[in-house]
């Protein structure tokens, strides 16, 4: 019994030294910006994936988050909503910084860098 445990223990060190390497961190807390400048939120990610599936989603008050762009480290789709030539996210190696340009009073809203790396993980930025 004893034996299997110490079994159980190393286990579970294992597993949650191989997990605390797939994470995604963006920076907490509130971001100003005045109308028609260009803004950028971070997004960095760890993973040990050697392609995972990045995401930004935008949630309105009261409303939704609702995917705004997904991108593949290995290859990029466009953004979901009309103003493509206005916002963008391109991965690098480890982030995937979301770029709005030409700010607009209804980019008000709160920002969520997702990825799929093995387990789904977030983080979110106020805007």
């Amino acid at each position: 019994m004893y034996r299997w445990n110490i079994v159980c223990g190393l286990l579970l060190l294992l597993w949650s030294l191989c997990k605390a390497q797939d994470r995604v961190v963006q920076p907490a807390g509130d971001v100003t910006a005045t109308e028609g400048d260009t803004l950028t939120l971070g997004c960095t990610f760890q993973t040990s994936n050697p392609s995972p599936t990045l995401f930004w989603y935008k949630q309105k008050v009261n409303d939704f988050p609702k995917m705004l762009l997904l991108r593949f480290s290995t290859r990029e789709d466009r953004p979901a909503e009309k103003q493509k030539e206005r916002i963008d996210a391109i991965v690098n190696k480890t982030s995937v910084p979301l770029q709005i340009q030409k700010l607009q009073l209804s980019d008000s809203a709160v920002y969520y860098c997702t990825a799929h790396l093995h387990l789904d993980q977030h983080a979110a930025a106020r805007l």
